[in-house]
């Protein structure tokens, strides 16, 4: 059963999306019967879409993927959807530990492959990039290339003109990486971080949709993404939200009287740090 149709854009700041093993089209095809518009789809990591990298261009496979899924996601929504494309951080452990790189040659290569995303978003192919670091402990080298990969990324944000967005550990202040964006030359609000509580210093949080932390954003009154997270991974059915959860939780919110909440979060953030309009992009 369809769901009333919102009076609104809603964007799904963060989630992936995995024809090959998981939902694929029908989770956007849920997305978008519960009132769904936007997407932001972010590539999985490279090792779940059975690239090992050895060397930069070897990510290619990876975005490519991810661009064809954002085309044929956007033929089913009544907005579109965009690509986000980069190096998962994780992907520094599996080198380190797994693959017996050190930790200068895996940042040597991550560095590589979040350049080869960023010639997508001077294409035109792409909207943002994804890197970050670790949400677990590692050893003091490895925390201090992915710190290096991450100001990489944020370099490219400033040469190439487009958000970064981030996973790293939780936490509720990260004003140190805003700060390291803004020394690169990246507005810190067009550093995002994704699996956002609701209140966050220094980057805009995109903010997991669960009720108490999406209160603690609306009432903050700051600038915020709304995520899902959706894995697409049947065997991790539920890891994260699902995709019906950002326009259930949009409901939620406007019956709470968060209507101006919800207009940041949809409209004007997605504005303020990508540059895209979802009013304009919707065929209502």
């Amino acid at each position: 059963m369809t769901a009333p149709e919102l009076s609104t854009p809603v964007l799904d700041d963060h989630l992936h999306l995995d024809p090959r093993h998981g939902r694929g089209m029908a989770a956007v095809e849920d997305f978008q019967n519960v009132g769904g518009t936007h997407l932001l789809v972010v590539n999985k990591p490279s090792w779940h879409l059975g690239v090992e990298p050895d060397e930069p261009a070897d990510f290619r496979a990876v975005f490519e993927e991810t661009i064809d899924i954002v085309t044929e996601a956007s033929g089913i929504l009544p907005g579109r959807a965009w690509p986000v494309l980069g190096v998962h951080p994780g992907l520094i452990s599996r080198l380190v530990d797994e693959r017996d790189f050190s930790p200068g040659a895996a940042g040597e290569l991550m560095t590589g492959g979040l350049s080869i995303a960023a010639e997508y978003v001077d294409s035109g192919e792409a909207l943002a990039l994804k890197s970050g670091r670790p949400h677990y402990d590692v050893s003091g080298a490895v925390w201090e290339t992915s710190n290096a990969v991450t100001k990489h990324a944020f370099s490219l944000g400033a040469e190439y003109d487009c958000a970064v967005q981030l996973h790293t550990e939780a936490s509720e202040d990260l004003r140190e990486l805003a700060e390291w964006a803004d020394e690169r030359g990246l507005a810190p609000h067009r550093v995002v971080k994704h699996y956002a509580a609701g209140r966050l210093r220094g980057p805009t949080p995109s903010v997991m949709s669960e009720r108490g932390r999406l209160e603690a954003a609306a009432e903050r009154g700051d600038p915020f993404l709304m995520e899902t997270d959706f894995v697409d991974d049947p065997e991790k059915p539920g890891a994260v939200l699902g995709p019906k959860t950002v326009p259930r939780r949009v409901r939620w919110l406007v019956e709470q009287g968060y209507e101006e909440a919800v207009r940041l979060a949809h409209v004007e953030t997605p504005r303020r740090v990508y540059g895209i309009d979802t009013e304009a992009t919707l065929d209502r």
